[in-house]
């Protein structure tokens, strides 16, 4: 048995079916898990872990070896079968439990599968990634560890989840009242359909639905909203119903795009500018976070509205940590992740969904308008470089730009009084990716060509 070390990402473990992870080799990685869990929460007797998984055709047979794994540790494991990773993170914070590993690859393509893990904090739950136990978990699985000597373990079921979620959302945003709107939803056969199903059974719309079939294969499109081309079906017919909007989950359903109803996609720093006012509104200066990406949409709202404010690095691991750390009540980052207090400081895409209605509903606006008045900024959307020499490509524009404020955080991030960008290395892949925005949508084009010409320049392959 086999455990490719490159499996371990920097915020999950994910890899090739069934090359990278298989029903063998998952079993020891299941152990690492439990053992790092037994090792970090203080705990007498059994620990309660939840497990769930999406609907890629391998995921069954890995959710059942990692089951039948669990209990042979001791585990009391709560079977909550088939959910999206919001839906997860939801069992796990609400109802108390200590932990929970989702079998999941995300927006990946149908070959891969992989395993997202949390546990109970004092301020949320903390997603284990590089910073908070990846390593460690990496390394028992590589040495081969053993499980303590214990009992075997119980299972419980818990398929009420999807109900109780839909109530925490709506709560947390003060049961809001919503017009009846036509939303069209495209969430790629996968589990973004179960929450949005479930959400619109308790609220008032006209759902016309997209590609809801649970399938695995993913045979429309892949999972992946955030490559628009994706999204051109969705687009298309958000116009062509007269929608109001549209929606598109990615596998998993934790990362969420909207379409206005002109068909345009909406950049993620507006949601999270929209969310942001509304969760002030109701908390008076309150703490929101956002990633180092595009920065000043969400300065100006939340200084507009009375909020203050932290900047993080990319990536959910990072994030939430930073929300346990800080007291945040709400994170927004630039590829469409949402994250909420009231979710344990995990996404909750039921939640922004319930805060666009809400100010549809108020403002009786469009979409398209309130993003607009919501705008401080242009941005020119990331743009990735396959390079071998990323360091010396950042050390040189780092020269280039030295009259800038420097900030490296998470790459470098340069400001000037009208614009900003940001280089920074991919966390999953030896990609650079470039940011630009400015305050003026000429300014940040020029810059964006100017960075483009340079990198491409300097970059060796």
């Amino acid at each position: 048995m086999t455990i490719p070390e490159k499996i371990f990402k920097a915020y999950d473990i994910r890899g090739i079916y069934p090359t990278d992870l298989n029903e063998e080799n998952i079993k020891q990685i299941v152990k690492a898990i439990f053992v790092f869990f037994k090792n970090t929460i203080q705990k007498e007797g059994p620990l309660d872990i939840v497990l769930g998984r999406d609907m890629r055709v391998s995921s069954p047979s890995l959710f059942d070896v990692a089951k039948k794994t669990l209990v042979e540790a001791g585990a009391h494991v709560i079977d909550v079968g088939l959910l999206s990773t919001p839906s997860f993170y939801f069992c796990v914070f609400h109802y108390g439990y200590d932990a929970g590993i989702q079998i999941t690859a995300s927006h990946n393509p149908k070959e891969y599968n992989g395993l997202k893990f949390v546990k109970r904090g004092e301020n949320g739950l903390i997603k284990i990634g590089k910073s908070t136990g990846m390593t460690d978990v990496m390394n028992m699985a590589l040495a081969g560890v053993e499980l303590p000597k214990s009992d075997p373990g119980t299972v419980t079921e818990n398929n009420t989840f999807l109900e109780d979620e839909v109530t925490n959302a709506l709560t947390t945003l003060g049961n809001p009242r919503t017009d009846t709107f036509t939303i069209v939803a495209d969430p790629a056969n996968a589990m973004g359909a179960q929450y949005i199903d479930a959400l619109f059974k308790r609220i008032p719309a006209n759902l016309i639905k997209m590609n809801f079939e649970l399938d695995g294969t993913f045979p429309v499109h892949p999972p992946d909203p955030l490559d628009f081309k994706n999204l051109e079906d969705l687009r298309k017919k958000v116009v062509e119903e007269k929608a109001d909007f549209g929606l598109a989950p990615d596998g998993d359903g934790d990362r969420l795009f909207f379409i206005d109803e002109k068909g345009q996609v909406v950049q993620a720093t507006i949601i999270t500018a929209l969310v942001a006012r509304e969760l002030l509104k109701k908390n008076p200066g309150a703490k929101i976070l956002f990633d180092i990406r595009y920065i000043f949409t969400p300065i100006k709202i939340i200084e507009e509205n009375g909020g203050v404010y932290d900047i993080t690095r990319v990536g959910h691991a990072f994030i939430t940590e930073k929300m346990n750390e800080t007291g945040a009540i709400f994170a927004g980052e630039s590829s469409a992740h949402y994250y909420y207090a009231s979710n344990g400081n995990a996404e909750s895409q039921l939640t922004t969904i319930i805060s666009v209605l809400k100010v549809l509903t108020e403002e009786k606006k469009t979409l398209s308008q309130i993003v607009e008045e919501l705008r401080r900024s242009f941005e020119s959307g990331e743009l990735n470089f396959n390079v071998t020499n990323a360091k010396e490509i950042m050390d040189k524009i780092k020269k280039n730009y030295k009259d800038g404020v420097l900030n490296e955080l998470d790459g470098i991030a340069i400001s000037f009084p009208d614009w900003r960008f940001s280089i920074r290395t991919s966390n999953t892949e030896p990609l650079l990716r470039l940011n630009v925005e400015g305050f003026k949508k000429e300014i940040m084009e020029e810059k964006f060509k100017e960075l483009k010409k340079q990198i491409e320049s300097l970059a060796k392959k």
